[in-house]
């Protein structure tokens, strides 16, 4: 499997808490899919005081892990949204 690129991408999209419209991170995304995971060292600002857990509803939306070696986000289907 191969790592994410090295190059990071200079546009940024905001992912915000599906439930209460929250601002969670600011983050740099390649591609125009799905959010399914955040590669930590790609987060530009991060909102939250705790990991993966909403900062206004405390509702989870992720759970931490590690894709292709690498500490990552794996996003929970329906609990964020991106913009």
């Amino acid at each position: 499997m191969s790592r994410p690129n090295k190059k990071v991408p200079e546009k940024t999209i905001n992912i915000y808490c599906k439930k209460c419209k929250a601002l969670l991170y600011k983050y740099h995304k390649g591609g125009k899919g799905a959010l399914i995971k955040c590669f930590i060292e790609r987060i530009a600002v991060d909102y939250t005081q705790q990991p993966c857990t909403c900062p206004n509803c405390q509702q989870v939306f992720a759970r931490e892990t590690l894709i292709r070696g690498i500490p990552a986000y794996k996003m929970i289907s329906g609990k964020v949204q991106f913009k």
